[in-house]
């Protein structure tokens, strides 16, 4: 009598333990912006949960773009506004997301050239106006960067003076580290963009952050798509990135901590 009922647990075992131990496969559309630390920060979530997860990269409008037409997806990583447009639009679940990091906006130069003078507003202005070439992303790609220099040049009165000189970046934006090529390359003199990405490009260096009046912070927001295939996953990955655990790492990586902006 003794061997059925072992055999019979033994089975019972075998069909329950593959639901127990099965490992869920989160997918992430992310932020371009959010690559350097996003390997690091997705590592320590497998670590803790057991879970995978991967990611595809863009900028921040083209993500959201991508979630609303229904690119499958657990996770979504873009700014506040977009993340709270995609709840209204019911592909992100809206009790779900969480803010995450802030990124400012700063001016790369090419490595080792002499660093423009940008404290103020009116030496930033200055130095727009002085150099050879300048450069940011190109506002229709999605890029909430460039987006928010074409304004701010706006702002300032130097579209007209400055649009003969600026070369636009329009790379598709997953892989941020070569946003900044045309800097390296000495094509173009000064280029605004997102000082997280700036760390991670080769052949710049960081001249500075844009001066405070002048200074954008985009608030990254992760939430939780509503087709999600692993929501509850999805839940424990975007409570994972609003960690304090998390916050070290993308301060490491030239994130603010949300509440700072």
């Amino acid at each position: 009598m003794r061997h059925p009922r072992i055999a019979a647990a033994v089975l019972l075992l075998a069909i329950a333990m593959p639901h127990a131990t099965h490992a869920a496969e989160i997918k992430v559309l992310a932020s371009g912006a959010l690559k350097a630390a996003f390997g690091q920060l997705s590592a320590g979530f497998a670590k803790s949960s057991g879970d995978t997860v991967s990611a595809a990269y863009g900028p921040a409008g083209a993500i959201a773009e991508r979630a609303r037409k229904g690119e499958a997806a657990d996770v979504v990583i873009a700014t506040r506004p977009q993340l709270e447009a995609l709840a209204r639009d019911g592909k992100v679940v809206p009790d779900s997301r969480a803010d995450i990091a802030g990124i400012a906006l700063g001016v790369a130069v090419r490595k080792g050239a002499p660093r423009p003078d940008i404290a103020t507003v009116e030496s930033f202005r200055h130095a727009l106006l002085a150099a050879r070439a300048i450069g940011y992303r190109d506002p229709a790609t999605g890029s909430t960067s460039g987006i928010q220099t074409a304004r701010m040049i706006a702002q300032l009165g130097l579209a007209d003076a400055l649009k003969p000189k600026t070369r636009l970046d329009s790379s598709p934006g997953d892989r941020p580290e070569n946003v900044f090529d045309a800097v390296a390359s000495g094509e173009v003199e000064l280029q605004i963009g997102q000082i997280t990405e700036i760390a991670i490009a080769p052949g710049v260096e960081l001249a500075g952050p844009l001066p405070g009046a002048l200074q954008h912070v985009s608030v990254l927001t992760a939430g939780v798509a509503a087709a999600s295939q692993a929501p509850d996953p999805a839940r424990a990955l975007v409570a994972y990135l609003a960690s304090p655990a998390a916050a070290a790492v993308l301060a490491a990586n030239g994130f603010q901590p949300v509440g700072k902006q």
